[in-house]
């Protein structure tokens, strides 16, 4: 009898411990970019977060999106994306309270080593993805909606080739078609993947890709078996890759937990927030800039 007390009293205080338990009024779910997760960045501020405010995020990565579409829906309480025109659109269309600008970093043209295509000494990434299409080189392209993949139509649009427009029903989970612009020719290969699976895809072909600079170092210089391929066209403007955050507007879903989505932008835009983003670092290398209040 001693001994079943003993435990019932055990399991009460781990249940009474602080931090041991959060009730359900205390999660919110955030829609996040594949990046955000695959670069390592969330595993470092989610749990400081709840260090300090109690509040747990529960994460759904997916492109932006699609991320942004779990917003219209009303199916989170918050969207941490990267596609300012589309993020823009949400809040303007009354899904979203406001964007806060938190952090930027850029994308990069990877490839072989070999180079086959000569993209090297590219100054821009239009002149880069032509001198890919010319020489049919395989180029991935990630096709899943996300800010990468609207990234790369933007860039494709520049190069003056031709492109073929049309939707495609093959990402993962997707409630609907991914609308593309894309080149012709059987060496475009859209894989409708996120950013870590883009990478490990586009080395295993020795393909060139579309990524962002934080994923590509995780992958590159944060596994056992790091991604072989290099940067190859770096610094162009258009390659700017600025990250927002929005709460879900109450007004469209009454449901959503905007207490919890505002603590949350609040603490991220904070001096703490962007101290723990823009020290974040793999081998000495720095994912991600702080971009609140810009």
């Amino acid at each position: 009898m001693k001994r079943l007390l003993l435990a019932i009293s055990v399991v009460l205080l781990c249940f009474s411990l602080p931090g041991q338990a959060v009730s359900g009024d205390k999660i919110m779910k955030m829609s996040t970019t594949t990046s955000t997760q695959a670069s390592g960045l969330l595993d470092v501020l989610l749990p400081e977060f709840e260090k300090d405010t109690g509040i747990m995020v529960k994460v759904i990565a997916k492109g932006t999106g699609a991320a942004i579409r779990d917003g219209v829906d009303g199916n989170v309480d918050v969207i941490f994306v990267h596609a300012k025109e589309p993020e823009e659109k949400f809040v303007q269309d009354g899904f979203g309270t406001k964007r806060y600008s938190v952090m930027y970093n850029d994308f990069v043209v990877l490839g072989p080593v070999a180079d086959p295509a000569g993209i090297k000494k590219c100054t821009t990434a239009a002149d880069a993805l032509r001198k890919i299409a010319a020489a049919s080189a395989f180029f991935v392209s990630r096709g899943d909606d996300s800010g990468t993949h609207t990234k790369e139509q933007d860039l494709w649009k520049a190069t003056g080739l031709p492109l073929e427009q049309g939707s495609q029903s093959i990402v993962p989970g997707a409630d609907r078609p991914v609308n593309y612009m894309r080149p012709l020719g059987a060496w475009y290969l859209s894989i409708g993947q996120g950013m870590g699976k883009a990478l490990t895809f586009a080395d295993e072909k020795q393909a060139y890709l579309l990524a962002d600079r934080g994923t590509y170092i995780k992958y590159k210089f944060d596994r056992e078996i790091p991604v072989a391929l290099d940067i190859l066209c770096e610094g162009d403007p258009a390659l700017a890759n600025p990250y927002g955050i929005i709460p879900v507007n109450p007004a469209k879903h009454p449901h959503v937990k905007n207490d919890l989505a505002e603590k949350f932008v609040a603490w991220i835009t904070s001096a703490r927030g962007q101290k723990l983003i823009g020290d974040y670092r793999v081998l000495g290398k720095q994912l991600f800039y702080p971009d609140a209040g810009k």
